[in-house]
């Protein structure tokens, strides 16, 4: 299996090829093997059917390189060009806030947005909680990274437009997300599109690594403590479908990534939440693992 991470090695955001836990820088290697290929991850989604063949050779001819576990891993896509996010997407979280026995049927896909710039960090002390939360909370979200341009696209097709997967973090300020005094209610905008509030990495892995979303695992741990532990299968709208409808909304471009939704286990049913210092260790069967720490507040 192999990846694709953005690390900073001697102060510089360095597009790198992961293989087997090493990073190899992605410049060098492809000069050393007369290809040529794009400076970052972001650009490489541009022509994504042409890049993805080159990636696959030189990972089969990769071998040693600097071992991940001590890299400094910022996120991968530096940085999205849109970020949509899937609401109550899954059966058993929606069990846990108090909605139980949804059906499909009664059901509407929708989205909200993040900050791509902003919002988009990587592993490490990353994450600064919003200032004035009482109610910080946790998602671990399978990420979609596009890599071909969907507009109206049908389910059935929508996979080939995707280039990859990653792990992402939703986290919200619960908190802010209410507003009952307001006829609309939610303010997803004060509750969701927070600086460092979406964590992703730790690399970025092709779809074709993956094959059906539906069967990946998805774990989230507080402070070593398991919180979520949950599967794709549980999604009331597959990945699929969610570009699909997406695609009918608006362009999806090369490099925009869609969260797909989180499986039960977040810290509201239970008032239990994030406060500094706590560390969130996720994990994406097929992907790999993204730790973050809450560093401070913003």
């Amino acid at each position: 299996m192999w990846g694709l991470a953005t690390a900073r090695i001697d102060g510089v955001a360095t597009a790198c090829l992961v293989v087997d836990g090493a990073l190899t820088p992605l410049s060098g290697l492809a000069a050393s093997r007369g290809l040529s290929l794009p400076g970052s991850v972001a650009e490489l989604f541009q022509d994504w059917a042409a890049n993805e063949p080159k990636l696959a050779a030189l990972a089969g001819a990769t071998s040693g390189g600097l071992p991940a576990a001590g890299a400094d891993l910022l996120a991968p896509l530096l940085y999205p060009g849109k970020i949509l996010c899937s609401g109550a997407n899954y059966y058993d979280h929606m069990a846990e806030m108090g909605f139980p026995g949804v059906t499909k049927e009664s059901q509407r896909l929708f989205f909200f947005m993040k900050p791509p710039r902003n919002a988009v960090v990587g592993q490490g002390p990353t994450v600064l909680m919003p200032r004035g939360t009482k109610a910080f909370d946790w998602e671990v979200e399978l990420a979609a990274v596009i890599g071909k341009t969907a507009r109206y696209v049908t389910p059935e097709r929508a996979l080939s437009h995707v280039a990859g997967y990653t792990i992402a973090l939703d986290l919200s300020a619960r908190d802010f997300n209410r507003a009952p005094e307001q006829f609309y209610k939610l303010d997803w905008v004060a509750g969701k599109a927070n600086d460092t509030c979406c964590p992703m990495g730790p690399w970025i892995v092709p779809a074709s690594s993956i094959g059906d979303p539906q069967t990946v695992r998805l774990k989230l741990a507080v402070n070593g403590e398991t919180k979520q532990d949950g599967d794709a299968g549980q999604m009331i709208f597959s990945v699929a479908e969610q570009i699909a409808r997406a695609s009918e909304i608006m362009t999806l471009d090369p490099g925009d990534v869609i969260l797909t939704g989180t499986p039960a286990g977040v810290g509201v049913p239970k008032q239990t939440f994030l406060k500094v210092g706590d560390w969130i260790d996720a994990e994406i069967s097929g992907v790999g693992a993204l730790s973050v720490t809450i560093a401070g507040k913003a």
